[in-house]
């Protein structure tokens, strides 16, 4: 099968070219620095030509408002040369729960890009992971002070880039969902204790004080942002990926 990884490069997407190469798929990533622009649409046409599965990794560089006209152009852009090229499959890589979140622009815009991809010409599966273990670090810094990380008791239900890029590329080698797959961290942690559980494990002088105010998690309501029902449960616990 040949597959086009639009954001091949990233820190999903270099992982998913290499499962999907090793199990004899011919995956070739494709990103900025390789020429493809997703808005300007410049290479875009000439990287899903023949594909017969195009997977969209790409992801906006702001989570204010500019990332909704980012979403919608970069889809737009996608979904006519995906056609054009006679693409038989679209995976993008969506959040779980952004639809219970709209009060933040950035799960706004991911809505808007499903909502996109269901409208489209072209058969689709979306995979919905929950945050990143490897963004907890950057989550912390947004709202260090000096020696302090304030941090609200969002529940989060942290995945491994791995396991989200393995369910990524079993996926886009497979047939059409024409829906969701949902994939979840095996544990729900308040995102105040998350921050401990990180500083315990690499203690840098900093100490997290819990304030419901603080950083972008403080819109979230309640669990919005935890797997529900007949999702999948990744196998990587967090503490074992910070040892």
């Amino acid at each position: 099968m040949k597959l086009a990884v639009i954001g091949g490069t990233g820190l999903i997407g270099s992982q998913v070219v290499r499962k999907l190469a090793a199990a004899g798929h011919e995956a070739e990533p494709y990103s900025m620095s390789t020429g493809v622009d997703v808005i300007s649409g410049q290479g875009l046409a000439e990287a899903v030509a023949g594909a017969d599965t195009v997977v969209n990794l790409t992801n906006s560089p702001t989570f204010d408002d500019a990332s909704l006209p980012f979403f919608q152009t970069s889809m737009d852009n996608l979904l006519a040369a995906a056609q054009k090229g006679e693409a038989g499959h679209i995976v993008v890589l969506s959040i779980v729960g952004a639809e219970r979140v709209p009060d933040a622009a950035y799960y706004r815009a991911k809505v808007l890009q499903e909502n996109i991809l269901k409208a489209g010409p072209i058969p689709y599966s979306i995979v919905r992971a929950t945050q990143f273990m490897e963004f907890v670090d950057a989550v912390m810094s947004w709202t260090t002070e000096g020696d302090t990380v304030r941090l609200p008791t969002t529940p989060l239900q942290p995945i491994a880039a791995a396991d989200v890029s393995d369910a990524v590329a079993e996926v886009a080698a497979g047939t059409p969902l024409n829906g969701a797959l949902d994939i979840a961290g095996p544990e729900v942690f308040p995102l105040d204790d998350l921050g401990r559980i990180t500083l315990d494990a690499h203690p840098d002088g900093r100490t997290v004080v819990t304030d419901e105010t603080a950083g972008f998690f403080a819109s979230v309501r309640g669990d919005a942002l935890t797997a529900k029902g007949d999702a999948r449960l990744a196998p990587t616990h967090y503490r074992d990926w910070l040892s």
